[in-house]
């Protein structure tokens, strides 16, 4: 199976297959596959653990329909509380951001994103942050709009550029090849450098305090959000491919909320690059 992009999915157990545009068919998939060979066959460790049966479509809509709950419910409280007492915006931000990540860290290189606790405990961190950072960008970066209009503008955006990421990857639009996926793990890598390279320059008062001017709201800062959305679009075809191949390969039930995790980092992210692209053309 080729590697995602998402470092979440790396991580997850890997099946023995390629395939493409079958996310999305579920049991034809995985039936298709047992056609073949024994499902338990990349999963020889299910039978001693009592596993009653494989991954589907079934548990991964459910279970990242979960974690998006947990993140929704947790980011609508954390907004309106920054709303009360804006003094709360800067500890939930840090708080949800810093510790999003280090949950994400654990998952990944301690090989636990199948732990529902550990896929809960992100989403509740994530919803903190983004509701503080909603709050913040809709309420005190813009001018024009209302903050509920902005920020549903960006919800539905991120919806819509899902949405038709699984159209391109259901079709067969765009292919996952080796090739493909060595890109898309070039330019994450290359975006992550930039915004890395961007945060110290400001730290030390360059360019006024914005670094490279990736987030001052300039030319430059709408461009980098655009490529960033296009780089977080184009994940989502690596996302889908890893699920694809665990739900062919028969992978254990659980592993579930690990796919659930993987795209909602991806979900986040593009949320995020969405809502700031927005604020740059209604900033004061």
């Amino acid at each position: 199976m080729r590697e995602s992009s998402n470092p979440v999915f790396r991580t997850l157990p890997k099946g023995q297959q390629g395939g493409y545009a079958q996310f999305g068919t579920g049991a034809a998939g995985y039936g298709a596959q047992a056609v073949h060979a024994d499902p338990y066959t990349a999963y020889p460790d299910q039978q001693q653990r009592g596993v009653s049966r494989p991954l589907t479509i079934d548990d991964v809509v459910t279970k990242t329909g979960i974690t998006l709950a947990v993140l929704s419910a947790v980011a609508v409280v954390s907004y309106f509380l920054v709303a009360q007492n804006v003094a709360l915006a800067m500890p939930f931000t840090l708080v949800g951001a810093f510790g999003g990540l280090a949950v994400v860290l654990i998952a990944t290189f301690g090989r636990k994103q199948d732990n529902p606790g550990v896929v809960l405990t992100y989403a509740a961190l994530e919803g903190l942050f983004l509701g503080a950072f909603s709050f913040v960008v809709a309420n005190l970066m813009v001018s024009g709009v209302s903050a509920g209009a902005l920020i549903s503008q960006a919800v539905l955006g991120t919806i819509g550029v899902f949405a038709g990421m699984l159209v391109v990857y259901k079709t067969g639009a765009i292919r996952v090849t080796p090739k493909f996926t060595r890109f898309m793990v070039a330019a994450m890598i290359g975006v992550l450098v930039l915004m890395l390279g961007n945060l110290v320059l400001a730290l030390f008062g360059v360019g006024g305090g914005d670094g490279l001017g990736l987030r001052s709201g300039g030319p430059i800062a709408i461009i980098f959000s655009l490529v960033c959305i296009g780089i977080a679009a184009f994940s989502f075809l690596l996302d889908f491919d890893a699920a694809d191949q665990m739900i062919r390969a028969g992978a254990p039930e659980k592993a579930a909320w690990g796919i659930a995790l993987g795209l909602t980092v991806t979900l986040v992210w593009l949320y995020i690059e969405i809502l700031r692209l927005l604020s740059y053309f209604n900033s004061d």
